[in-house]
């Protein structure tokens, strides 16, 4: 905390110095504006066994909504954003889901220094490592200070968050079940736009505390414990393709299911080529590398079992939008495997998008999936996935995405996932997003 209190006092100097000081008669601007979506799925398979040992039931159904009041206001120097968000599922009864989803304040200076305070959606290059996740309804956000620079190609963001469940008074260190699962953290994102090239570069540090242990147990007290990330970011965009690249180093330790903590040791790279030869037609081919462990905690069938070393090989792609990488189904990092085991994943997809007109669009991509790692007594194949999807905007303000998801699992998938249902799972869904514009005033 001193630390934000020395920043905090750092700022007030310079962005209250003569050359930031602005007259009451420079332009304002207001703006509402409402975001609706209303979201069905359809899921069957890929589902665990219960605790019984016997197979569930693996198919369901059910309609989303999502409603948005976005306010935002605009002046020389200082900006200002609020979107309250409510989320209810079609029939359930009571809604309790009302929260702030953004509510920030933005300072800057004419020569590019800025501080922006309160909740923020964070969105940073591809977003595999930090995006605000906007498919998922609930969506993600953070309550941080975020000081830098940004001018002449240079940005640069300096994060820092300090999460609490309440006003606490005596129980200032101990933080499970809040808004974040993360207890602090600093981020530092340098990127770089070349002058001269169709070329982008970003480096990211972050240094990100969880909570460890449980009140009042000796010799495994409350206390953080820290992982350590590493990487960059490469963007090539000359007129026809584009190539993108990034590697990535996790360390340090991290917080486990008994409130313990464990080392880590991972990383995870990337490629991605995609291609516009055509008005109407794109191409993209791309590669995923994330590391895992070499190790099954507990045995295929269930049995308790020991690990096999004390440092986990496993990549956590952290405050990431998943669902942008993996395969839409997402089915390895928003579903576990057996016991928290994570043995990595291979991801080679390639893939086709048709725009016969303006406003419309049919893609299709496969993904060959497979372990991270060499597996004992298992093939390290786990499945086939192809993504179907259709997209159509009607206008400016309103547009619908309708999609579908083939999943076919192997033997592996079967014994990882424990369940015969993991052989196969698919997946349905349409969204359908209108985000008008509503009332807008200069002065």
């Amino acid at each position: 905390m001193k630390r934000l209190l020395i920043l905090s006092a750092f700022l007030s100097v310079v962005f209250s110095s003569p050359g930031y000081a602005q007259k009451d008669t420079l332009e304002n601007q207001l703006s509402v504006g409402i975001n609706f979506m209303a979201h069905g799925e359809y899921q069957g398979g890929g589902l665990p066994k219960d605790p019984d040992g016997a197979d569930v039931a693996d198919q369901a159904g059910f309609m989303l909504g999502r409603m948005r009041l976005n306010m935002g206001y605009i002046r020389p120097g200082v900006e200002a954003k609020a979107v309250l968000q409510n989320m209810y599922v079609w029939g359930m009864k009571g809604n309790n889901s009302l929260t702030l989803y953004e509510g920030w304040v933005k300072l800057s200076t004419r020569g590019g220094l800025f501080a922006q305070l309160g909740r923020v959606a964070l969105s940073y290059d591809d977003e595999r490592i930090i995006g605000p996740n906007d498919f998922a309804m609930a969506a993600q956000s953070h309550d941080v200070l975020i000081a830098g620079y940004e001018g002449h190609g240079h940005t640069l963001h300096t994060i820092f968050a300090y999460n609490q469940n309440g006003e606490n008074v005596y129980t200032n260190t101990y933080y499970v079940g809040g808004a974040q699962y993360y207890k602090l953290m600093q981020t530092l994102w340098y990127h770089y736009d070349f002058s001269k090239l169709p070329l982008g570069a970003s480096l990211l540090f972050m240094n990100v505390g969880m909570q460890a242990g449980i009140p009042g147990k000796a010799g495994n007290e409350p206390r953080v414990v820290w992982q350590q990330m590493a990487g960059t970011y490469l963007k090539y965009s000359p007129k026809y393709f584009t190539v993108e690249a990034s590697y990535y180093h996790q360390w340090g330790q991290y917080a486990v299911v008994s409130m313990d903590a464990a080392k880590i040791n991972a990383w995870m790279a990337s490629f991605k080529a995609t291609a516009q030869p055509f008005k109407a037609v794109g191409f993209e081919l791309g590669y995923d590398y994330l590391s895992g462990d070499d190790y099954v905690p507990l045995t295929y069938g269930g049995t308790f079992g020991l690990p096999r070393h004390d440092v986990t090989q496993s990549f956590t792609p952290l405050f990431g939008s998943r669902t942008k990488f993996y395969g839409m189904l997402d089915y390895f990092y928003e579903s576990a495997y057996i016991h928290g085991f994570s043995p990595g994943l291979q991801n080679a997809f390639a893939g086709v998008n048709w725009t016969p007109f303006s406003g419309f669009n049919v893609g299709a991509t496969y993904h060959y999936l497979a372990a991270g790692t060499k597996l004992s007594d298992l093939d390290s194949t786990l499945g086939h996935d192809v993504d179907l999807s259709l997209g159509y905007k009607f206008n400016k303000w309103i547009s619908l995405q309708v999609g579908y998801t083939q999943m076919v699992g192997t033997e592996t998938m079967i014994q990882l996932k424990q369940g015969s249902s993991s052989t196969h799972a698919n997946w349905g869904w349409f969204s359908l997003v209108v985000s008008p514009e509503i009332f807008r005033a200069r002065w």
